[in-house]
């Protein structure tokens, strides 16, 4: 009987132990949270241009990359639920590249967009149009950088200034 017993409580051991291991690896028990971590949150080519906005906008200012369109730019209030709805989608899915603010409040000043081959395809175009009108409605400057090997800190800082104090009703500053 204590043979049984000692059987079980070894079975149940095992059983536990596999358990264990079979949800660290992202097995059936991790199923609710089907994620594991991203490698970077930045490409290279951001990863370099990222290094030259800093030095370019100076210490009156600081760069945050990745950020939603929906974080800088609010639905207006007075919208009925489907047009609001509508608004909130169109730009839910969408971030910036980077947005540049002011160091002091952290107002967002500029919107920076680092284009790459990629945007030549109908969907990146439709989707760039939708951030420079979504900037144009907010009055905030887009700045559009070609990207490249290599990036000159004081060209990049006059195309950031020029952006800054731009009246913001034409097109995008840069490209």
């Amino acid at each position: 009987m204590s043979s049984w017993i000692l059987l079980i409580v070894l079975a149940f051991v095992v059983f536990v132990v596999l358990a264990a291991i079979k949800n660290k690896q992202g097995g059936a028990g991790s199923i609710g949270y089907p994620y594991q971590p991203a490698k970077t949150l930045f490409s290279a080519a951001e990863r370099s241009f990222l290094g030259v906005l800093d030095q370019a906008v100076g210490s009156e200012h600081r760069v945050f990359g990745k950020v939603r369109v929906a974080d800088v730019a609010i639905v207006k209030p007075g919208l009925g639920n489907s047009a609001r709805q509508s608004a909130l989608n169109r730009v839910a899915y969408k971030h910036f590249d980077f947005v540049v603010c002011r160091a002091s409040d952290l107002a967002v000043v500029c919107a920076v967009e680092l284009n790459d081959k990629s945007h030549s395809s109908r969907r990146a175009q439709s989707r760039d149009d939708l951030l420079l009108k979504v900037c144009q409605a907010i009055d905030l400057p887009l700045l559009n950088v070609p990207a490249k090997q290599a990036y000159s800190p004081q060209e990049i800082r006059s195309q950031f200034l020029a952006a800054v104090s731009a009246p913001q009703m034409g097109a995008p500053v840069g490209t």
